[in-house]
């Protein structure tokens, strides 16, 4: 049975107590946890709902079996600023992305958009680093419907610069803390095509009633898995020439 309103509601008041609060905590009660796809997206919706926070983008993946890639970024944690805060305390998960920042709405319609309407809807590709953390105390091993009830582990999002040349499914990632010795890795994107995810997520959304917005910035997936780096120490980023940046977490 799908998880009625007063239960979407409790899950929902518990994942935002946490997500202010910036804490973690067990698995949801059992009575209020969603069992399956659908009662992990109308969790997350709920909470989108009750926290009254505009989405100021979107982390999107293809789907799988058992698996539904989609979750908003809150326009209070989207950063550009060079030293930027977080809730963590002593490190912070990054995961190296691109990301599509919209220059004319995708709003909802009765027929698919083609990929050549999203495209024209793209008005920058920019570089970026989704900030990772979940509201669960170990969310490894979780079902995937609680990890979707609560946003798929996002805390939100550092937007870079825009890159300087087409966005690549591969490319040589860099990374360097201070003046130590740089770090390397072959960057791959995890569905081959970086904008797939975003052709998805435009008509994923469309067929619920639900827009892509201008302004808003799209993530597709991570090209370098997380990384795991120090608070209050200068962070150097070069995505293969594509962009170049410098960034701080402080807690």
């Amino acid at each position: 049975m799908p998880l009625t309103p007063a239960l979407l509601a409790q899950a929902a008041t518990e994942l935002i107590a946490r997500r202010t609060a910036a804490r973690q905590g067990p698995r949801l009660p059992e009575l209020c946890r969603p069992a399956d796809l659908e009662d992990g997206w109308q969790v997350q919706q709920e909470v989108t709902r009750r926290l009254g926070q505009p989405i100021g983008g979107w982390k999107a993946s293809l789907p799988s079996p058992g698996k539904l890639g989609a979750a908003p970024i809150y326009q209070p944690s989207i950063s550009r600023a060079a030293v930027s805060a977080v809730t963590s305390k002593d490190a912070v998960n990054l995961e190296p992305e691109l990301a599509f920042v919209l220059a004319h709405d995708l709003p909802a319609r009765a027929h698919a958009y083609t990929e050549a309407e999203v495209d024209a809807a793209v008005g920058s590709v920019h570089a970026a680093l989704e900030i990772c953390a979940s509201r669960y105390s170990s969310h490894a091993g979780l079902p995937f419907p609680e990890l979707l009830a609560d946003g798929l582990v996002n805390s939100g999002l550092w937007l870079g610069p825009a890159l300087t040349a087409p966005a690549a499914p591969a490319f040589e990632l860099t990374w360097q803390i201070e003046d130590e010795p740089p770090m390397n890795a072959q960057a791959h994107h995890p569905d081959d095509h970086p904008r797939a995810p975003l052709y998805w997520l435009a008509n994923f959304l469309r067929e619920r009633g639900m827009s892509l917005q201008t302004g808003q910035a799209v993530i597709t997936g991570s090209y370098a898995g997380v990384l795991a780096l120090p608070l209050r120490r200068r962070l150097k980023f070069d995505y293969a020439g594509l962009a170049r940046f410098e960034v701080a977490f402080n807690a």
